[in-house]
């Protein structure tokens, strides 16, 4: 069979039919529509044939290049059309979607910076150990997650908390404590969408390792109101649930409840608002609560003040102190109207140990805005020493649907210093000139790319809210000036190349 510029052939010698064959066998993806080779017995040799495309190199797992072969494309004469939409659960930013998250995370990265923070980042394909190695979590059945060509498990980051345990341990002695760090990320989830809620979300995440004391929360706190203020949002807005992991803890102590239960009791309270309640109880005694048990716990999680916690509880333990403290010093920072006691707040997380938060929109019409607390033992799950440690995250899109129900999403039309145009085509160059000099000096500028009448030029420049139209004419030219014409006002002016600014 002749070698077309679609076809390749190999002759090799019968008893290395096995070594060199066989490879090409197992790389194959595609099925032979005929015989894959003729054996010649006289000349003892194998010819072995394929059409082909192309032979296509893809790096192998142990980093070296594969001879996969590329079947033909098939050419039906229509091109099938894709779907234009993203998946599902997930969203595009075109410009004025950009620019609206631009703003929201420089209102994040701006709070940070107020408070002392520094900005990490991680990649947001993480070992899927990370995520798996707290039992009884909700965000386990949630994960993205795929054995990569290395055969490792990995997943698409649920959250980030964990990815920043891991850098710190990375670090060890190399950082100092106390450690406050920021980042805003994407993170993946497959779950249920509602309101506020997809399968991808940027989440903004504030942290404060090697602080014990309650002082740490309560700037966390500081730092999200402080947030809700430069954005428009009020205390008659947005409220914080409190609570303390410690009380439940104090609960199911009373009621020798194992230790190891603890994790899977937070995760079937964190639902007291989203399921009925006779199911909170029947998945309460699936691990193992009594009867007495629940009914109690559920009376301390409907308590809403403090002074009721301390008489159920007394005013002895830990989460009592832990939680009067807090709202001292929600006084002193000056949020404490902010602030409500509410036993049922407990998050979903297993790995959060002592104080709770979770900010909500007062209305009730959207799901919670943001949460955290603190994980004093994160670290230990990992192998490592346990440092104590706190923090939140806030996600993109409840605090949009929330701006957005209060009528204080921003005006963010697209807005630039200067457009330039040429008024015959042969000073196109001379325009590109024009539009260098103003670009070196700060000033940002749309140049008019082909030869367009000047009321299309006037219509982009009342688009993208130009302040200027500098227009390079031959007259103007000859002078080594431009005309330029101020929109607002409609002044005009000729200007040397040189002193355009």
């Amino acid at each position: 069979m002749p070698a077309t510029p679609f076809s390749r052939s190999f002759f090799v010698s019968q008893p290395r039919f096995n070594y060199y064959i066989t490879p090409i066998f197992r790389s194959l993806t595609y099925q032979l529509s005929s015989s894959p080779f003729q054996f010649n017995a006289k000349s003892s040799t194998v010819r072995f044939h394929c059409a082909l495309s192309q032979a296509a190199e893809t790096d192998s797992p142990t980093g070296g290049r594969s001879g996969a072969l590329t079947p033909n494309p098939t050419v039906t004469g229509e091109v099938q059309k894709i779907d234009v939409n993203p998946p599902k659960g997930t969203r595009d930013f075109p410009p004025e979607e950009m620019r609206l998250r631009n703003w929201l995370f420089n209102n994040f990265k701006e709070v940070s910076r107020l408070y002392g923070f520094e900005e990490i980042d991680f990649p947001v394909l993480e070992s899927e150990a990370l995520y798996t190695r707290k039992a009884g979590e909700e965000i386990k059945d949630q994960l993205y997650c795929f054995e990569d060509r290395g055969n490792r498990r990995v997943a698409l980051r649920p959250e980030l908390t964990p990815s920043l345990a891991r850098l710190v341990i990375q670090k060890g002695k190399s950082v100092s404590l106390p450690l406050k760090w920021f980042t805003v990320g994407q993170c993946w989830r497959y779950e249920r969408m509602t309101r506020g809620r997809r399968r991808e979300h940027y989440q903004w995440n504030m942290d404060i390792i090697g602080v014990p004391g309650v002082m740490a929360e309560a700037e966390l706190i500081s730092s999200i109101v402080t947030f809700f203020k430069r954005i428009g949002i009020t205390e008659s807005d947005v409220g914080f649930k409190v609570s303390s992991r410690k009380v439940l803890q104090e609960v199911l102590k009373c009621y020798s409840i194992p230790e190891n239960m603890f994790g899977k009791v937070c995760v079937i309270i964190d639902k007291i608002e989203k399921i009925p309640v006779d199911e909170i109880k029947k998945e309460l005694k699936t691990v193992g609560l009594s009867e007495e048990a629940v009914q109690e716990l559920l009376q301390v999680l409907s308590v809403k003040s403090l002074t009721e916690l301390e008489e159920r509880l007394g005013g002895s333990g830990e989460a009592i102190a832990d939680l009067k403290q807090l709202f001292s010093l929600a006084e002193k920072f000056g949020y404490s109207k902010w602030l409500q006691f509410d036993a049922s707040v407990v998050r979903g997380l297993a790995y959060y140990t002592g104080i709770v938060f979770e900010g909500f929109d007062r209305e009730g019409k959207l799901r919670a805005i943001c949460g955290g607390g603190r994980y004093d033992h994160l670290f230990s799950t990992f192998g490592a020493d346990d440092i104590p440690a706190c923090g939140f995250g806030f996600g993109d899109a409840v605090i949009v649907e929330l701006l957005r129900e209060k009528g204080l999403l921003p005006e963010l039309s697209l807005q630039v210093h200067n457009i330039v145009c040429a008024l015959d085509e042969e000073l196109q160059g001379h325009a590109a000139m024009a539009a260098n000099i103003l670009r070196e000096k700060g000033q940002s500028v749309d140049l008019v790319l082909e030869s367009k009448p000047l009321k299309w030029v006037f219509k982009r420049a009342s688009r993208t809210n130009a302040e200027r139209l500098v227009l390079v004419g031959n007259s103007e030219w000859q002078k080594g000036m431009v005309r330029v014409k101020v929109l607002s006002t409609g002044e005009q002016y000729e200007v040397k190349l040189d002193d355009l600014n």
